[in-house]
C-alpha cells in the first residue's frame, strides 16, 4: 500500500515538473525514508537538498522559524521548490517553510507530503501532493516518530495512547529538573 501511494504522487509530480528545473527539499527528519522512496520513482531530472526547521522562542518572539538548508551554497533565489515532508498535520510547518522560501526568492514552492491529517488543520495550508489522508491519531513508522523512536518501522501503525499517556504523566522522569 505505501509503495502504491508513492508511485501516486511520483506520477503526479512527474507532469507536474516535467520540462521544468526543479529541487527537492526534503524536511528533515521524518521525510528521509519517504523522499528517498519518492525521488526513485521520480524519472526526470532533479536537484536533492535538505533543510531542517526549528521553531525556537527567545522569551520575546514565538514561532520563529529557524531553516538550516543544506547544501548551504545552494541559491534558493529563482528554484522551483518541493518540500516533501512526512506528514501535514497542523500545516504550521508547512506554511512556514513555504513563507520562507518565498521570502528568500524560491519561484515556485510545492509541496508534497506522505501523509495528510486534515482534522488536525490550524492554518491555511494544503498540500499538493499527497499519498495518505488519515484520521486524527498518533501515527509512527515509516520515519515518522515518537519521542525519536520507531522512524525504522517498515509500515506505518497507530501508537497506543498509554505509550504518550506514561511519559506525559511522568515528566520528573523525562526531563531531569522538571516540576
Amino acid at each position: 500500500m505505501i509503495v502504491a501511494g508513492i508511485n501516486k504522487i511520483a506520477r503526479q509530480i512527474t507532469e507536474a515538473y516535467r520540462g521544468e528545473k526543479f529541487t527537492v527539499v526534503c524536511v528533515l527528519k521524518g521525510s528521509c525514508i519517504f523522499a528517498a522512496d519518492l525521488i526513485r520513482r521520480i524519472p526526470i531530472p532533479l536537484e536533492l537538498a535538505f533543510v531542517s526547521a526549528t521553531s525556537y522562542r527567545d522569551g520575546t518572539e514565538s514561532g520563529e522559524l529557524d531553516l538550516n538548508f543544506f547544501p548551504t551554497d545552494q541559491e534558493i533565489a529563482g528554484r522551483n521548490l518541493l518540500l516533501v515532508d512526512d506528514i501535514l498535520d497542523t500545516g504550521r510547518t508547512m506554511s512556514n517553510l513555504a513563507e520562507a522560501f518565498r521570502a528568500r526568492g524560491a519561484s515556485k514552492v510545492r509541496s508534497a507530503v506522505f501523509l495528510d491529517k486534515p482534522s488536525r488543520r490550524s492554518v491555511d495550508c494544503e498540500a499538493d501532493f499527497s499519498c495518505f489522508e488519515v484520521d486524527n491519531l498518533f501515527v509512527v513508522g515509516y520515519g515518522l516518530d515518537y519521542a525519536g523512536e520507531y522512524r525504522n518501522l517498515p509500515y506505518v501503525g497507530t501508537l497506543r495512547p498509554a505509550i504518550y499517556e506514561e511519559l506525559a504523566d511522568e515528566p520528573a522522569k523525562q526531563a531531569p529538573g522538571a516540576q
